[in-house]
């Protein structure tokens, strides 16, 4: 496992929660706005089974439709739940805490510090 994929995989919840917060998504859906988001690695095969832990902790809910425009199989649709909307509100406030400490670290080092 490369080192972008270690850190992704415990940030991957958060970016999921994100692309459901303003549209209801499917599961191939998602590992494409993964990808186009830069995140290409991510096999549409590790999606289903975060969607199902996530499901089982109240953050999303998920309904089988058929698809009306295509004809095909039913897809089961996922949306964010109160909880899951909570969740998100609290990943972007730890987010951006851990970005900027990183990034200060990254680019200050062990001895540069602003007076």
């Amino acid at each position: 496992m490369t080192t972008y994929s270690q850190m992704l995989k415990g940030i991957l919840e958060g970016c999921i929660l994100a692309l459901m917060e303003s549209k209801e998504v499917y599961g191939y859906e998602l590992t494409t706005l993964l990808e186009q988001s830069g995140l290409s690695f991510v096999s549409e095969g590790s999606i289903y089974p975060l969607l199902l832990r996530m499901q089982k902790e109240g953050l999303i809910c998920g309904e089988l439709r058929q698809d009306g425009v295509s004809g095909g199989p039913p897809r089961k649709y996922y949306r964010l739940t109160d909880e899951g909307v909570q969740s998100l509100r609290q990943f972007r406030k730890s987010w951006n805490g851990l970005r900027q400490s990183v990034d200060h670290v990254l680019t200050k080092g062990a001895g540069g510090h602003e007076d």
